[in-house]
């Protein structure tokens, strides 16, 4: 089992925080704008363990080299069950520095909006203290 989806699984996000690269970038599938940096990601990803319930990664797929992953996952959040997939890049020194979120359904995607805008200022401050 890959160590991003053991940290995750497990519910390890300091483990998920270390193995994020200090530039990494982090593509939500809510917002237009991405994400830049481990803080901001690390604190996201935190806020995205509150809100999914349920959540199981159900297919992992990994290119030959090993630095492009995929992780198909499942949750719910407020009721609305989902399907998704991490995309995630890890550079030279086998730090993630791209993730990338993609969700669905429709409805279950603004259900994760509407969760994830409601964890807004702790996520803030959460990014602000590390």
């Amino acid at each position: 089992m890959h160590p991003f989806r053991k940290a995750v699984e497990s519910g390890d996000m300091d483990a998920v925080a270390a193995l994020l690269a200090d530039d990494v970038v982090f593509t939500s599938p809510i917002a237009f704008t991405p994400y830049p940096g481990k803080a901001i990601t690390a604190a996201i990803l935190r806020g995205v363990s509150r809100v999914f319930e349920d959540f199981v990664y159900i297919r992992e797929i990994a290119n030959p080299d090993g630095r492009d992953h995929a992780f198909v996952f499942t949750a719910t959040v407020a009721g609305k069950e989902l399907q998704g997939c991490d995309f995630l890049h890890f550079d030279e020194n086998g730090k993630i520095d791209d993730f990338t979120v993609m969700v669905r359904p429709l409805s279950a995607a603004r259900a994760l909006a509407e969760a994830m805008g409601a964890q807004f200022e702790q996520i803030a401050r959460e990014a602000a203290e590390q």
